[in-house]
Order: structure tokens, then C-alpha cells, then sequence
């Protein structure tokens, strides 16, 4: 997967596993871009979120192990307690690094890391959740010309994460849950 080529980012919180499953289950099998996810979990139990998910989309969905290579059409969930990253080749990395905002996976060192090599081929969505986590990742994501949707307050479980980065003043879109995968389909097709 080169830069040329588009990714969807993806964050979320609480509520977040809800949320994520309705967006893939909406999207085709052949969806022409791949897409990285980072939803918070806790550090010291496995997650079965990939399974879950896997069940419920069209879409190939795995947790994400370092090395992987980016396909279109495959979703990369980040592993509990570990920070999800694409590098410049379009491979996975993991980290062990500091926390930020105090979670590990974040949202931020996501975004922040497809921002530069994807530029403006880069769509990030927030969803649901607690805190500010993808705030500051959007800001990179604006920066180098990437698009930004967020939930809307009425779909959400909890509107902080969203608000956040509505508050920035970077999210193009602010919509209902149910219209995120139309919208994701019409920016890449």
C-alpha cells in the first residue's frame, strides 16, 4: 500500500465497539481503501474485537501485528496496549511508548503517524468516547490536507472525543453514525 493510495483512520472510546461495527457492516467487501483503527481497551486483557468485528463486516478484519503491509479492503485493529502506527512504506508498527492523553492505544499517535505519508489521502473519523483522544491527530491530518468526520452529538454514546475534535476547527464533516460509511464511499470512489 503506497501513500498514493487512500486510508481510513478510525478512533474511538466508549461505545466505540458499536459504533465501529455499524460503519464496516455497511461498507463493500471490495471497499478500495485499507483501514486502521484504534479503540480503547483495557491494557491487560486480550481483545476479541477483531473477531467481533470480523463477524459483522464484509470486510477482512484482524488484529494488527508489527510488519503487516496495508491492503485496501482490510481493517487493522491496534492490539490492547499498544500504539498502532503506519509507517512510511504503508507497513504496521506497534509501540510500547508513553501513554498520551493517558491511553495506549491512541488515537493521536495513529493519526499523527498517516498524516505526513498519506497527506491528503487520509480520512479520519472520531467517534464516540470519554475524552479529547484525536484531537491533536486531526490537527496534523487538516494540516497536510486530509479529511476529518466526526459523530455527531445525537448518534453518540458519549460526545467528548467528537467534541474535541469538532472544537479544533478541522472537522469537515460532522454527521449521524448511519451516514459515515455513504460518506466514506463518496470520498474515495
Amino acid at each position: 500500500m503506497k501513500p498514493e493510495s487512500h486510508i481510513v483512520v478510525i478512533t474511538a472510546s466508549a461505545g466505540g465497539l458499536n459504533a465501529i461495527s455499524e460503519i464496516l457492516s455497511k461498507l463493500p467487501s471490495n471497499f478500495p481503501a485499507p483501514i486502521a483503527i484504534v479503540q480503547h481497551l483495557a491494557p491487560k486483557h486480550p481483545s476479541m474485537m477483531a473477531e467481533i468485528l470480523d463477524k459483522r463486516s464484509p470486510l477482512s478484519v484482524k488484529q494488527a501485528q508489527a510488519g503487516d503491509k496495508l491492503y485496501p479492503g482490510k481493517v487493522y485493529i491496534a492490539p490492547p496496549d499498544l500504539h498502532l502506527l503506519v509507517n512510511l512504506d504503508g507497513c504496521l508498527s506497534l509501540s510500547h511508548s508513553e501513554k498520551v492523553r493517558f491511553v495506549r492505544p491512541s488515537g493521536d499517535v495513529l493519526f499523527k503517524s498517516v498524516a505526513a505519508s498519506f497527506k491528503e489521502k487520509c480520512i479520519a473519523v472520531v467517534l464516540t468516547g470519554m475524552d479529547g483522544d484525536g484531537a491533536a491527530g486531526v490537527q496534523e491530518i487538516k494540516k497536510n490536507g486530509g479529511i476529518i468526520i466526526a459523530q455527531d452529538q445525537a448518534t453518540c454514546k458519549y460526545f467528548s472525543m467528537p467534541n474535541s475534535a469538532i472544537q479544533t476547527g478541522d472537522v469537515d464533516f460532522i454527521m449521524p453514525l448511519e451516514s459515515i460509511a455513504r460518506c466514506l464511499m463518496y470520498l474515495i470512489l
